[in-house]
């Protein structure tokens, strides 16, 4: 999205928010510790005693959670719109396939989350020749992890650029569920094509995209939040279904490249990442 992500969305006023996936940050280089240990607590000070939900994103391999705050939880993916795919330098989850820390941000979460831990051949690691959705945070180059959300509303909409496209003039509240697949990048044109993976379409009435991987793994499904750097010292007060599949898939750095010049959704560059949630008061309790 582009740096003035903003949207829409509130009871009874107006207001911008931001939400999901945070504004281009600048790059810098990464932070001692202490600077992510700060954020924590002032994230647990801030959200202490003042009724958020669960928070994301989290470990999906630990299934602990002490939060009880409870919403309803999302129909099935395929009984709403798919209203906006965005993606993530770096796993924001971690668990599964996606457990290599990728090393502390800049304080707003620049290159926290976790990279693919298998093996790649030097092929696959081979320069691109060439600058992969360039942003003032740098570009992407093969080897890297993203996390993709394929993000879908209850609301009557079709698919547009940011989360604005999740609300209707009908349905400001939504019910909001975020299909999610990390992706490692490759000099592959075998590999997956970016292009495909989003590529989406009425099926019974509903927008839906059409190329999620069907061989990563069962979804992990959990109660949780809008996420994005933005929220690192603060709780989001939005309410999410989260289905993460656990397994990595290989894409084209290509395709990438080829989809961040031009798409639906106004999407050129990868976003940074909210600190992993760690904090059991601030998580709900997966259910397998």
């Amino acid at each position: 999205m582009k740096a003035n992500l903003l949207f829409l969305m509130a009871a009874t006023a107006i207001m911008p928010i931001k939400v999901l996936a945070d504004a281009i940050s600048v790059e810098q280089k990464p932070v001692d510790d202490a600077v992510i240990s700060d954020q924590r607590i002032k994230l647990a000070k801030n959200t202490e005693g003042k009724g958020f939900g669960p928070q994301s994103p989290r470990d999906i391999d630990a299934l602990d959670g002490s939060n009880t705050n409870v919403f309803s939880e999302a129909p099935a993916s395929t009984q709403m719109n798919l209203c906006n795919i965005h993606f993530h330098k770096n796993a924001e989850h971690k668990g599964g396939e996606f457990t290599q820390y990728a090393g502390n941000g800049d304080g707003k979460g620049y290159m926290s989350g976790y990279r693919y831990s298998g093996q790649l051949t030097a092929a696959e690691l081979a320069s691109a020749n060439q600058k992969i959705c360039p942003s003032t945070h740098g570009a992407l180059y093969p080897g890297d992890t993203i996390e993709v959300h394929y993000v879908h509303s209850t609301a009557k909409i079709k698919p547009g650029p940011t989360l604005g496209a999740c609300l209707s003039d009908s349905v400001k509240n939504p019910q909001l569920r975020v299909e999610t697949q990390v992706y490692v990048l490759v000099n592959d044109k075998e590999a997956h094509d970016f292009i495909k993976l989003t590529e989406h379409q009425k099926v019974n009435g509903f927008h839906q995209p059409l190329n999620i991987p069907g061989n990563t793994g069962k979804p992990i499904q959990y109660a949780g939040s809008t996420t994005g750097p933005g929220y690192n010292e603060k709780g989001s007060p939005f309410q999410v279904t989260w289905s993460v599949r656990p397994k990595v898939a290989k894409v084209d750095i290509a395709s990438v490249g080829r989809w961040c010049e031009g798409n639906v959704f106004n999407e050129d560059h990868a976003h940074g990442v909210r600190n992993l949630v760690m904090n059991r008061a601030l998580l709900s309790k997966i259910q397998r």
